[in-house]
Order: C-alpha cells, then structure tokens, then sequence
C-alpha cells in the first residue's frame, strides 16, 4: 500500500526535487519515513533525462547534506525515545537512496566527513559509521577506500568500551565495504593478511558480516573466496571452542555458509595446507559430493547438540563421533581425509563444557575411541592431550565410578586412561616417545593436581611397557612431580601416587643418558619426599639396578673398556671423613655432601660392606658425629652379628660417659662460646640417640649397662628448658674452624637458624627425660638418701610438669611430642595434688593439638601423644566425677568430636586408643588403675558417639572414599597398602571400633552388663531425640542415618541383654516403630521386635497392644507391626502351645485386611497367608470358622486380574527381600547388619560396611567364640527393591552403550536462519532481512496481557514461528526476570512494539487501514471454529486479558472472532496457549499455501 501511494504522488507531483523538498520542511519521524520511500521509489525508477536527472541529483545531494546527516545525529542513540528513533531509521534508508542517486561524488563527500568526525573524535561516531556505510558501496578513489577500510578494522579491532562501536562497524558498514571489491580486498587483507589479527571473537564477527562477499554464490574461482584460505578455517575452528556463547554461534554459521555453498555448488577446491604430509583443512569435490555432505552435517549436528549442554540429549548423539571417524579416515592409505583438528574442536569444546558429565564423557569417548580406532598419527594429537586433554583430566570428579559398579572397583577413566597412554605411546614413532612422555610428566608438574587426578595419571604412566625412553629431563621431571604429591594430606592416595611414580621411573629411564652420581642424589630426595616412612622394597630393587646397570656401562666408547669399582668410588668419601677433625679449610658443602652420603651409604648397606662400616665406626669414635649417624650404625652392627655387640655396647657406653662429662664441662663455664655450646647441642644429641637406641632395641640389654643409669640419673635431676645464646658475628669469624665442623655434622634444621638449633635442643633434653621417667620407680612423697633406688618426688614432679607447660610455650609446635609423652607420666601422679596445674596442661595441649589441625606431617603424632596423654587409664581415673578435671576431658572430647566432623580420622586415634585401653588393658606394674574398664562407663558417651559416628559426605568426599577403597582393593599390588601404616581414618573405622569393643562385651560381667544397659538406654534416647528434632526426614539425610545406625547398635546388643531389662525397654522399640522411619530403619525395628519375641515370647501380650491404638495414629506405621507377623514362624519357634497365640493373630491380622489403605492391606495380606499356612499345618478344627473369609480373601488376591498395579503390587510384596528371602535368625551377623540389609533397602552405598573393613582393622579382635560374620549366599545375590515404587519400564536401549541412534535431538536452526552478529536497532523489514526469515505478515497484539510469565511465553512461541511482530503494553516487561526465564533471549530477536491498552482502538484502526484483518482470539455469539477459518496473509491476533478476556469496547473493532474447541469442562485455556495455538494454526495454513504456490 506504501508503495502504491508514493508512486501516485510522484506521478501526479511534477518536479521530484520540490516534491522532496516540500516533503522535507518540516520534517517529523512521519515525513521522514515518508521521504525515505520517495527517495527509495526515485532510485528504483527508471532512466531520466539529461535536465530531470541533474535536478533530481542536486536535491537529493541538498537532501543528504542538510537533512539525512543531521538526523543521523538527531536520531544517534537509544536514549531519544521511539520518535528519535523512527528518525535516525528513516534518514539512514533516506541517505543509501541518495547515494544512489547521486553516485560517487556524494559517496566522496559523505565518506571525508564521516572520517573527519572519526578522526575528531566527537559524539558523532554512530552517525559517521551510518554515513560510511551508505557511501561505501559508491567509493571509487582508492585513497577513501583505503581509509574507510583502516578505519572499519580499527574500530573492529578497539577492546574494551569499543564493543558497541564493533558491532555497529559489522552490521552496518563492513557489509557495505563487502560490496566494494577494493575495499574488500583491504578488509580482507587486514583481517587475515600477514599481520596479527583480531582476537577471535571480533574477527568471527567482521567475517560474518561479510559472508554474503567472502562466501560468494559463484564458483571457487572468484576474487575472495574465504574457503581457500588455511588461516579463515583456524579463524573458524578457534570460534567453536570459543567459551563465548555468540563468538561459537558466528563460527558455526560461516562452516555452515561454506558447506552449503559447497554443496549446491558441487565445486573442486582445496585449501592449502602447511606442509606436504598435511591434510587440508578445507576441500571438496564433485565425486565425493554425497559423502562431505555427509560428514559436514553429522559435524554441525554434534556441535549445535552441544551447545545444549545437557547430557540427556548429547549422549544420544555422541555415537555419531564414531561416524566421523570413519569417514575421515582413509582405508586404504590409512590417512587423514579431513583434517584431525576438526574432530579436536568437538572434543575441546566437550572438554571446557561447564557441564561436568558432558566433559565426563567427552573424555571417555577421546580415550575409547583413539585405543579401539587407531587412528593415523598426528602430531596435533600429541599436543591436543598435553594441552586440553590433560587440563580435563585435572578435574576431580571425573573419576567417580558409575553407579552399576560396586565400591573398591576402578572407576572407569582410571581403566581407560591406562589403556589409552599404553596404546598411544606405542603408536608414536620411536624418536617421539621420550619427548610426548618428558611434556607429559612436565605438564602433571605446571599445576596445582588434586590427589585423586595424580594418582590414576600415575598409574597409567604405570602400566606403560618397559621401554627406556627418559632421561636426565625425564627424572627430574618425576622429582617434581613426586614433590607436588605432597599437598595432599591423603596418605594412602600420596603413598600410592608416589610408588606408582618410582615404579615409571624403573619402567622409562634410560640409565645410559644420565650420570650415576645424578640418579644417586635422586634416590635421597625421593625418600624424604616419601611420607611412608618405611623402606620401600621397589625403591631398593631400583637403586640395585640403577647402579648394576651404570657399573656395566662402559666409561667411553672404544675397545678399552675401563670398569668402575667400589673401592674406587668410596675412597674419596673416606678421604674427606678421616680429615674432618684436623683439616679446617674443607669446604663447608663438601664436607656436608659427604655427611649426607655416608648417612644413605648406611641405611643401605649390607654384610657385604662389614669391613667399611667398622672402620667408619672406629672413626665416628674420635669426634661427636653428626647425630643422625649413631642409630644406623648401631643398627647396623646389631643385624650383622651378635660377636660385634661387644663393640656396639663399648661404643655406646664411651659416648654416653663423654657426652654427659661434655655437658657438665660445659655448665661450669661462666659465659658460654660458640665452641661450648656445640659440644652442649651435640652431647645432648648423641645422649637422645641412647635413649631412643635403648627403648627400640630391648633385645641388645643396653639399659644394663652402667652409662645409661648414669644417664637416667644425670636427666631426672637436671636442669630443663635451657636454651642457648645466639653467637656473635664475631665469635664465628674467630671460631672458623669449629663453626664449619658445627654445621656440617649437625642435623639439616641447622641451616634454617639458630633459633631452630635452639628447640631442637631444648627437644632432645625432654626425650632424655621421658626416657628417665618411663624408667623410674612410682612415685614416692619423698626423697630416701639411702635407697639404692632413684625414686621421684613429688616436688620434683611438679617442678618438672610447670617446666613441661614452660616448653609448650617456648618450642615450635612441630617439636612438642616429647614433653607430651613427659606430662603422660607426671599428670596422673599430680591430679589430685595439683588439680588446677594439670587443667592448665590440658588447656595448653589442646591449644596446640588445634593449632597444628591443618600440619599434616606433624599433626597426627601429636594427636596420638596427646590423646594417649588425656586419656590415660590413671588420668581418667584420678579425674572424679563432677570435678574440674572431669568437666575439662569432658569438653576436650566434645571439642575433638567436632575436630573430626572436618578432619577425618581424629575421633578415630581418640576411640581406638580409649577401646584399647579399656577392654584390652596392658601389663604395666606400675599402674595404680586395676580395672580399667571402670573408665568406660564415666566416659560412656565416647561409645555412644562412635556407634553413630560420620556425616553426609559432599560429593568430592564420597570420591576420596570410593579411591581409598579401590587403592585398598589392589592390595600387594599397590606398594602402598604393603609400607603404609595402617592409619584407619576412614569414619567407618570409628563405628567398627565402638561395635567390635561391645562384641567383647560379657554379659556376665556386672560392670559390661552395667555398661551395656547404659548404653542402650541412651542410644534410645538419641533415635528418640533425633525422631523429635524432625518428624519427616529424607532418604541418606543425617537423621536417617543416624537412625540407622542406632537400630543397628541395639542389634548387636540384643543377644547380651537380660529379660527383664529388655521387658523395660520393649515399650520404647515398639513406640519407634510408630513413627515416620524409612525403609532401613524399619526393617532394623522390626528385625530387633523379632528376635526379642523370639528369645522371649511371653512379651507377645505387649505386642498385640501395639494393634489397640487409635486407627488415626497408627495410620501406614500399622505396617512395621504387621510385618513383624510376617515372620512369625520364626517368632513361635521355640513355643510349644502355638494354638491359642495363632488364633489371637488371624483375629488381630484379619481386621486390617480390610483396611481403607491399600498398603497397609498389602502387609495384612502377607502375614495373613504366612500365619494361616502355619494354622494349616497344625490342622486345628478351632480356625474351621474362619476357613471361608481367610480362603475367599487370599484365594481373590492371588487370583486378581489384568495388569494393574494392585496386582504387580501384590506380586512385588511378596517377592520382596524382606518377605522372601531373609531369616531373622540365619541371617543374624556383621554383614547383613551393616552391609546386606543396608544395600538391598537402598541406603546410599557410602553407609555399608564390608565384611573385609571389620577384618582389617586389628586394634581390637572380635572374640574367638564369635560366628556372626558373613551373610547366606541366597540374600548377598539379591538386588536392591522396594515393592512400592512404580515401574520404570524395561528398555533394549542401552543408554551407557555407542551404538548409534536411529534418531536425535536435533535443536538447530538452518545457517539461512542463523544470525552471524548481535542484535542491532534495525527498521523491521531489515531487521527480518537480517535473520533471514521470511517477511511475516503475523502482528501478535497482547497488550492486555499483564503477566510476565504469559508475555515470555508468547514472545518465545512468535519469535519460533516467524511473527513480524509481538505488540506488548510496556517495554518494561522485558526486563523483568520471570520474562527473560520464559523468553529464553526470544525478546532478542523479535521486533517488540509497545501500544498501551488505551492505545489499541487507534493502533487497530490504523493496522486495518494498512490491509490488515483484526482478529480477536475470544468466545463470542459470531466466532469462527479455529479448524474452519482460514486466516488471511496479513492477520493481526489480538489477546485477550487473563481474567477478562476481550473487552467489549474492543470487540467492536474487530474484525472477526475465532474461539478453540473444546471438548472438556473447564471453561478456557490459559492466554498463553491460546495464542500459542492460533499462532500454530496461522504458520500452518501459510506453509500450505506457500507450497501450493510453488
């Protein structure tokens, strides 16, 4: 109609150039519009004369320069409101046709003025970005061109706020230049010429602007063919792994630009590649036209799908990957036909996916895939898995197992990636395996790995084949990497990380390539990384090979062969050592290297190497040696011979003597020099390696020698916590000969201060004093002259306790275990004599136990000290109840308990120790506590805590316990499970300990009794406390597991507990039955009911009480009871008159048969079949009465047709574990308790425990007596159930399975459907030109629409099918977040137009001037049936309020109503689908029409 009307006006006009500017003056959004399409009209038209055509050009030049530019500038930004905008729209339509008119000169001008204001720097930058890109197509002289080019990929190239102006420069003025071939050719040039380019995202933006000039519809023969070029596919494949979602979007439209237009136009081309050996990235031919097809589409397929991001609808597609494979691979050549980085795209974009289930299988599908196919060697494939592959594997959860596999089973990208690294490193050409595993290793060393990612990498490098391909770089590669184990406080992962690393170096290294002196200062460092703290046999077996193999490796190449011997190799050692008292200028390094060797050459030698030992002991006799060296060579001489023990023992005693003659020497000195204080530090060292000598070798009876009671004597009376000062700068320079033999033969800590010398000392003196007090006689009130026995007083005592407080608070926290182990023998002597002193012990211990909770390395000997400190027989003894020192243990423990809910394995040192301790009591004389076990019932709630002991772990906890318990399934496999100490910090060890010291329990012992009864009163108490706190509570929830774990308690101490206790307590079991429990913990209640009927059933009268109560409080907790007579067979065993107890149970079961409650039916049903089969074995005529109700009723059940659910019910019920396959009696044991029943009731698998945890933890054995151990096979084969849920329905599909589907999501839109750049203020016939949809006539008018929710919905549903327009009563409603969640970005893409509800008579009548028929979506005497109207091309959908519909007033205007069918009660649909429908209708009846026309 637009056009009709402004043809006749320039018809009927005369002069064109008055007409326009009659029109311009003056000029308004409307005129403007209106000038627009003259202008528009005038440019279409056809040839004029010489005169008209020189009038028309000079006003449409008057037109351009005085009004198009500046309402440029009037319109410039969103901030003028519509009528600015409508403005600056209509004069940038106005201002092509000008150019259009006026051709170059015009363009010419335009082009300088728009630079010139770029150049200043202005406001004006849109408009002069607008005016470029109007003149640009018109731009002849290459100097404008060249600058409108530079001045385009500079505001491209602008980071920052310059984001806006990129955009503006792609929608506007870089499509312009793209119809400019000059111009093109610059742009092109400057964006992937030579020069650096763009970042990704703006280069992908600037192409996509230019697709249409860049991706020509002509042959490959053209100018610009971007196709051709390697650098625009890098471009590409950079954009899709982009993280940036719309940077993604703008590379898969120009892949899908370019397969299209290769496609239709079944070219030959190909893009150069880099090397001859190469694959293109890019090429096509005619006679494979079907098959690229092919592949391109599966590949857009795969990367749309994933930009899902949802698992459900990527993993269905994933097979499709294999297809791809088989088609880029060559099978007769057994090549590349595509390029691999095209496939590494699909898997990096996988690989960074913030979907960690996606990256999950990503991972496992790259490594599956390169084991199972292999594929062709690249060396992009070696850097793809160095770089993204191995920054995926880094993620922690992705080595959880699947839920199928049981726990302890290697989880399965720690099974494919040993495959895939012993695979692919077998593929590789010889000469690139060392340097793909050297940057391997390298890489685990360039980040921060979590332990769980380090270990299985470990293990693949592992399990490589035995080939010898690293060296120097390769070792010291794996010292970092074994060093970086070390963040980890997990030892049994650390442990097994590092002998996986040393069994790699065994496995890879090349002796040959590196020096023997290097390997040997890398074994040194291995161990004092290692945290095992035991001799590695692995670790010893390559040593021996490394120095076999170096020692038959010949010196230099040629015949004369020259071998290294021993003698050779040790005597420049013994060179250095025999000079170490007399020469005073060795250097200080060489004399500390040699130390240090000679302390490894000790921990490893062997009976081959007496002679050198011995002579290096006379040696060590002349001077005080480095402390260190005592204990090994000691250790030494006592496993080579018993002759030498004689020597050992003389040694020992002349050290001992002249240690302590030293330290008296040295005391009697008024000031101390530097000379004096280093015999001070090494006497008191060299007399703590006598201690800790005597206290680990009992069998050498050193204590018998006469030295070591000098020493007890010389250590019990001496002087504590004396420390030493610093010396002077001075005093070191005159003193250089002592300083360097001082710091070369003290221990390492000397190089790290003075200060550390100092607590090291003050730390040897507390060993030698706990040495003599664990020595010393008890304790004595006095001091006896005349005894021959060194008795203690209690004076003494104190002295020593205060000075133990005095070095908590002077030593690092790192050297305190010594005076803890003191203050364990002197607190339980002064408890009751110095009560407050010993609180403030306690207070201080516990102050640093805290201090050191995150020190890994420390942290746990201290805790044992500490706790073997606390809670000592006698302290806990002496403690009396109500006292101060009760209430302060009572706090400690309660504070320790919540150490350990964030450190596990804390309360389990606490509880083991106390166990132990208390049932397991050791033969010590000299303890004043004679039945320990006294102290378990004061301290009775450390057993209650352990027995529901643990938390809900978080996800990444559950994982560390899944690979703890798969580490431990290796067994002697891993090296680790054999040389690491048993540490038991799995929460679950806590639970076993407290289960397995009540199995010792003796029920005819008063105090167990006593005890046991406590205990269960109070487990009562919690699962009623915990019941309380929350009546409903969720499945695995803490209450739930709680709960569980107190039923399971009460059943290990049911069968130790008397009648009449247990007659107290039935009364609080049967009330927990009442409540709201899950699954688990109701068949533990009823499991405990059973098995007490069964010991005693004369409690049956109790029993049939629980069926009295009031229906409305029993409700479906009935079932528990009714259960419980399921297995009455089993509760009358042991009776004689079962007559009389069956009737009284067919009468109680028989009114429950009939129950309103369909379950509670189900459960009265089974016991009713259960008990009346027992009343017919016994064949009473008593039950003839009741013989037809009981038949009918089971004979209907068992009988019910059809496949509804009350019959798949009834069949479930009775095939349930609980019914079917358990015996209360037979399957009385540890497994079932704790494993079985758990996991067939469907408890979360982090809360079984097996059989095999029980048997591994040894600090507490189970009785000899005891059977109760493994389940019956029938019940360990069934698989968890629960008779109530509904069917999930069987499928042949295996979702974990590659096979490829027959059919898939597939939520893409065609690349003609695409939009290549953001979102611009565009006019709505070029906005629609823009997204490449067709120009709809569809107007959705919901301006009476007041609800967020509905307008997102609909602005989502027009945007889906095309409508030219969605008319809403506020703009505001797109911000709103309600909208934007049901919208999903559609308001992005569809034109919004804002007419308020007062608006609309006059917006419906204008639409119907402009052809449109108004229809009205409503209920009416006249509306049309939807499936009978047909709607006309230009339709307007007017929607109706969400309580009132249309308005009357409105109805009116309309032009038509239509209404929906309906076949239901309710009166109306909601607004939103109603729209949706008519929407539909009117989308499906123009596609029809379309297609007919064609």
């Amino acid at each position: 109609m637009e056009v009709v009307l402004a043809d006749a006006l320039l018809a009927r006009g005369g002069d064109p150039g008055e007409l326009l500017r009659a029109v311009c003056a003056p000029l308004s959004a409307d005129r403007a519009e209106a000038l627009r399409l003259l202008l528009q009209r005038l440019a279409a038209g056809g040839p004029r004369g010489e005169a008209e055509g020189e009038a028309l050009r000079r006003a449409a030049w008057e037109v351009a320069l005085e009004r198009c530019r500046p309402l440029l500038r009037l319109g410039e930004g969103a901030a003028g409101g519509a009528e600015r905008l409508r403005l600056g729209r209509a004069a940038r339509g106005a201002l092509r046709h000008c150019v259009q008119l006026c051709g170059a000169p015009l363009a010419a001008r335009l082009a300088r003025d728009a630079l010139a204001e770029l150049a200043g720097g202005g406001p004006g930058a849109e408009a002069a970005v607008e005016a470029l890109a109007a003149a640009a197509p018109r731009l002849e002289e290459p100097a404008l061109v060249a600058r409108c080019a530079a001045v385009a990929l500079a505001l491209v190239r602008e980071e920052g706020e310059g984001e806006a102006a990129a955009a503006l420069v792609a929608g506007r003025l870089l499509p312009a230049l793209g119809g400019n071939a000059p111009a093109l050719g610059r742009v092109w040039d400057g964006l992937l010429g030579g020069g650096p380019a763009p970042r990704a995202g703006r280069a992908l933006l600037a192409l996509s602007a230019l697709a249409d000039a860049l991706l020509p519809p002509r042959g490959p023969g053209a100018a610009a063919d971007a196709r051709l070029c390697p650098r625009f596919w890098r471009l590409v494949q950079e954009g899709l792994t982009e993280r940036d979602g719309l940077c993604r979007k703008r590379a898969r439209y120009l892949l899908k630009r370019a397969v299209d237009l290769s496609g239709g136009q079944a070219a030959c081309l190909r893009c150069p590649t880099d090397g001859p050996d190469e694959s293109s990235l890019f090429w096509w031919s005619a006679e494979e036209n079907e098959k690229l097809l092919q592949f391109w589409e599966t590949y857009i397929l795969i990367m749309e799908t994933l930009e899902g991001n949802q698992i459900h609808v990527i993993k269905p597609v994933l097979p499709k990957l294999n297809s791809l494979y088989e088609l880029a691979i060559s099978g007769e050549e057994g090549c590349w036909l595509f390029h691999p980085s095209w496939h590494m795209c699909i898997y990096k974009r996988m690989f960074e996916s913030e979907n960690k289930s996606l990256t999950k299988e990503g991972v496992l599908h790259f490594l599956e895939l390169y084991e199972t196919k292999h594929l062709p060697n690249s060396l992009g494939f070696s850097e793809f898995v160095i770089g993204p592959l191995m920054d995926a594997l880094s993620e922690s959860s992705l080595y959880s197992r699947t839920p199928s596999q049981l726990m302890g089973a290697c989880p399965p990208l720690g099974m494919r990636l040993q495959k895939f690294l012993a695979t692919y490193l077998m593929l590789l050409p010889e000469e690139e395996k060392g340097g793909f595993l050297l940057k391997f290793i390298q890489k685990m060393t360039n980040r921060h790995w979590c332990a769980v990612p380090i270990l299985f990498l470990s293990m693949a490098l592992a399990h490589i084949p035995a080939c010898k391909v690293l060296g120097t770089d390769g070792l010291h590669a794996l010292r970092d990497v074994l060093q970086c184990t070390m963040i980890t406080h997990q030892i049994l992962l650390r442990g097994a990380a590092q002998c996986y690393l040393l069994q790699t170096a065994m496995h890879l290294t090349d002796v040959v390539r590196f020096c023997f002196c290097f390997a040997f200062f890398f074994l040194p460092d291995v161990v004092e990384i290692n945290i095992l703290h035991q001799e590695i046999s692995s670790l010893c077996l390559y040593a021996s090979s490394l120095v076999r193999e170096y020692l038959k490796t010949p010196a230099s190449e040629g015949n004369n062969i020259k071998w290294i011997e021993l003698e050779a190799f040790l005597n420049p050692l013994l060179d250095v050592l025999m000079k170490l008292g007399s020469n005073a200028y060795i250097p200080t390094l060489k004399t500390d290297k040699s130390l240090q060797l000679l302390l490894k050459l000790l921990k490893s030698c062997s009976a081959a190497v007496t002679a050198v030992v011995f002579l290096l002991l006379l040696l060590m006799t002349s001077f005080f040696c480095f402390h260190s060296l005592i204990p090994e060579i000691v250790n030494l001489c006592l496993q080579l011979s018993s002759k030498k023990l004689t020597t050992v023992k003389k040694f020992i005693s002349s050290l001992t003597n002249a240690s302590i003659r030293n330290f008296w020497e040295t005391n009697s000195a008024e000031e101390l020099k530097l000379k004096e204080q280093i015999k001070k530090v090494t006497s008191i060292a060299s007399l703590t390696a006598v201690c800790e000598l005597v206290d680990q070798k009992p069998e050498a009876h050193l204590e018998d020698l006469p030295s070591v009671d000098a020493l007890k004597r010389f250590t019990a009376f001496s002087q504590f916590n004396e420390v030493l000062k610093k010396p002077s700068y001075i005093e070191e320079k005159s003193g250089a000969c002592l300083r360097r033999f001082f710091f070369c033969s003290l221990c390492e800590e000397a190089s790290q201060g003075w200060g550390r010398i100092v607590a090291r000392y003050v730390r040897d003196q507390w060993i030698c004093l706990c040495f003599a007090l664990n020595k010393l006689p008890m304790l004595a009130q006095e001091y006896e002259e005349g005894t021959s026995e060194l008795l203690l007083t209690a004076e003494r005592s104190k002295e020593i306790l205060e000075s133990a407080l005095e070095a908590l608070t002077i030593l690092p926290s790192d050297q305190v275990l010594p005076v803890f182990d003191c203050m364990k023998v002197l607190v339980p002597k002064l408890l009751n004599l110095q009560e407050s002193l010993c609180i403030e012990a306690f207070d201080l211990a516990w102050k640093i136990i805290s201090s050191l909770s995150n020190t890994q390395l420390i942290f746990w000997s201290n805790l044992k000290a500490f706790v073997r400190f606390i809670f000592d027989n006698e302290v806990l003894a002496a403690a009396s109840a109500n006292g101060p020192a009760y209430a302060k243990i009572k706090e400690i423990i309660l504070k320790l308990i919540d150490m350990s809910t964030t450190k596990t394995g804390v309360f389990n040192v606490v509880l083991s120790h106390c166990c132990q301790s208390w049932i397991l009591p050791t033969c010590d004389n000299r303890s004043a506590v004679r039945n320990p076990f006294l102290n378990a019932g004061n301290y009775c709630e450390l057993i209650i805590e352990g027995c529901v002991f643990g938390t809900v772990f978080r996800r990444d906890q559950r994982l560390i316990q899944d690979v703890h318990a798969f580490i431990e399934n290796l067994g002697e496999n891993c090296a680790a499970n054999v040389v690491t100490e048993s540490t038991n910090r799995d929460d679950h060890y806590v639970r076993i300990c407290a289960i397995k010291f009540l199995c010792l329990l003796d029920g005819s012992n008063i105090l167990h009794k006593s005890f046991m009864e406590d205990i269960v009163i109070k487990l009562l108490e919690k699962d009623e406390l915990v019941s309380r706190s929350r009546t409903r509570y969720y499945a695995n929830s803490l209450q739930h597991r709680i709960k569980n774990r107190v039923w399971q308690t009460l059943l290990v101490l049911l069968p130790k507990l008397e009648q009449n206790f247990l007659c107290g307590i039935l009364d609080k079991v049967f009330q927990a039955g009442f409540g709201n429990n899950q699954a688990s913990v109701k068949y533990f209640i009823e499991w405990v009911v059973i098995l007490s009927l069964h010991k005693y059933p004369q409690f049956l009268n109790k029993f049939w009480d629980c069926f009295c109560y009031d229906e409305e409080k029993l409700k479906t907790s009935i079932c528990t009871f009714l259960s419980v007579l399921s297995h009455f067979d089993t509760i009358l065993q042991n009776t004689s008159e079962k007559k009389p107890i069956l009737k009284k149970a067919l009468l109680v079961v028989l009114q429950w048969c009939f129950n309103h409650n369909f379950s509670v039916r189900l459960y009265a049903l089974v016991a009713l079949k259960k008990i009346w089969g027992m009343c017919r074995m016994l064949d009473v005529e008593e039950f003839e009465a009741l013989t037809p109700v009981i038949e009918s009723s089971l004979q209907q059940v068992e009988n019910m047709h059809g496949t509804g659910n009350a019959r798949r019910n009834w069949q479930r019920i009775q095939d349930h574990f609980f019914f079917a396959a358990f015996h209360p009696l037979e399957d009385y044991n540890l497994e079932t308790i704790f494993c079985t029943l758990p996991r067939l009731s469907e408890v979360a698998e982090d809360e079984w425990i097996s059989l095999c945890k029980f048997e591994r933890f040894t600090d507490i054995p189970l009785p000899p007596a005891f059977q109760w151990y493994r389940s019956r096979a029938e019940l360990l084969d069934l698989k968890p159930s629960d008779w109530s849920q509904q069917d999930t329905g069987s499928s042949s599909l295996d979702t974990d399975g590659q096979t490829e589907w027959t059919d898939v999501q597939k939520k893409i839109i065609p690349w003609k459907h695409s939009t290549p750049s953001s979102d611009l203020e565009m006019v709505l016939q070029d906005r629609a030109a823009k997204l490449g949809k067709s120009n709809s006539r569809l107007i959705v008018v919901a301006s009476l629409i007041d609800k967020p929710t509905n307008l997102g919905g609909l602005c989502r549903t027009s945007e889906i099918f095309g409508a030219s327009a969605l008319v809403v009563g506020s703009l505001h409603y797109v911000q709103d977040k309600q909208f934007q969640h049901l919208s999903v970005s559609a308001e992005q893409w569809l034109p919004l137009v804002e007419v308020k509800p007062s608006q609309l008579v006059d917006y419906l009548q204008q639409k119907k001037t402009e052809g449109y028929t108004a229809i009205g979506v409503e209920q009416t005497a006249k509306s049309y049936d939807l499936t009978e109207y047909c709607f006309p091309e230009k339709s307007l959908l007017l929607l109706g309020n969400e309580h009132e519909g249309i308005p009357a007033n409105l109805i009116h205007h309309l032009d038509v109503c239509v209404e929906i069918p309906q076949q239901g009660i309710i009166r109306s649909l909601n607004v939103h689908v109603s729209g949706a429908l008519l929407i539909w209708e009117y989308t499906r009846q123009q596609v029809i029409k379309h297609k007919q026309q064609k």
